[in-house]
């Protein structure tokens, strides 16, 4: 298994498979996925002070896998799940069996692989969470910061999934892709001032912070909707939206099986799918943070396990 021995180091160790209590399944893990999450949590921020003092310190909340043993009806044995697990907390995912509480696993669709499920989870759950806590409608202006990123990509899918109009910012190199996938209005961030670019916008996904999250609120309608997912960014935006009487809320993302089985619905219909940048085996996820540390690895990563 994977664990933080410390604040800034990673250890591979063989632990006791974990035990299960009234409403967890033991899952056999097929496949995890690597968030940014987990590495600010391995140097110390993140969730480290919401695990810290339960040891061993594993990191990881993104799994899909198999049910090996069940103490919830809402899972036998055989049944192949996937979700974000104790999120806020400790989801211990970097492992070969976690156990996972029921109520935040949903059914993978069977057309679905266990690498694209897990690759399926923190940053899609945020997506959905904040379109649906924004009431995104049919025919509404949808503005995506960092639309090529892991929460943008899903958002994009999600809001044109819901038949809104949809504009993103991102590199010219992701514009086919992103209007493969629903785009409608593509902003290139590196030539272009997107405030200068669009007007009119009924909601806005901040996945920047900071300034950007202040000049979102400049594109927005009178009636419009800003939601900012950044933590630590500063709160220039509270005031912001304050002055010009618009809606704005920060959203934090939190496991949920019964939004996991939306977004199952959604992967088995070809309205979503994740972007999967770098596959790793499971022995070579230090390394991974090793890059991640270095800056030379981005987008997401998804980890397989062969068992």
């Amino acid at each position: 298994m994977e664990s933080l021995a410390g604040r800034n180091q990673l250890q591979l160790r063989d632990l006791p498979r974990p035990s299960i209590r009234s409403g967890e399944v033991l899952v056999q893990v097929k496949a995890l996925s690597i968030n940014p999450v987990d590495h600010k949590t391995l140097q110390g921020k993140g969730q480290y002070e919401n695990i810290k003092n339960d040891p061993p310190l594993i990191l990881g909340w993104d799994i899909a896998g198999v049910v090996v043993e069940s103490a919830a009806t809402a899972f036998k044995a055989g049944d192949e799940v996937f979700g974000m697990i104790n999120f806020p907390g400790h989801g211990k995912a970097y492992a070969e069996y976690v156990a996972a509480p029921a109520e935040h696993l949903a059914l993978k669709p069977n057309s679905v692989s266990f690498e694209m499920a897990a690759g399926t989870a923190l940053s899609a759950l945020t997506a959905y969470q904040a379109i649906r806590k924004a009431a995104v409608r049919a025919g509404e202006r949808v503005f995506v910061q960092g639309a090529a990123g892991g929460v943008g990509f899903f958002a994009v899918q999600m809001a044109k999934a819901l038949g809104a109009y949809v504009i993103g910012t991102a590199k010219a190199e992701d514009e086919a892709l992103l209007k493969a996938r629903g785009l409608d209005e593509w902003i290139n961030y590196q030539t272009t001032d997107f405030e200068q670019a669009t007007q009119g916008i009924d909601f806005a996904l901040d996945t920047l912070g900071a300034e950007a999250a202040v000049k979102a609120l400049h594109i927005l309608k009178p009636t419009g909707r800003l939601i900012t997912i950044p933590s630590g960014k500063g709160e220039a935006w509270k005031a912001e939206a304050e002055v010009r009487g618009l809606q704005a809320d920060f959203l934090f993302v939190h496991s949920s099986g019964e939004d996991m089985q939306v977004l199952a619905d959604y992967l088995a219909k070809g309205l979503i799918q994740p972007r999967i940048a770098h596959t790793f085996t499971f022995d070579e996820i230090i390394q991974v943070h090793e890059q991640m540390e270095a800056g030379t690895l981005s987008g997401k990563i998804v980890v397989r396990l062969d068992s």
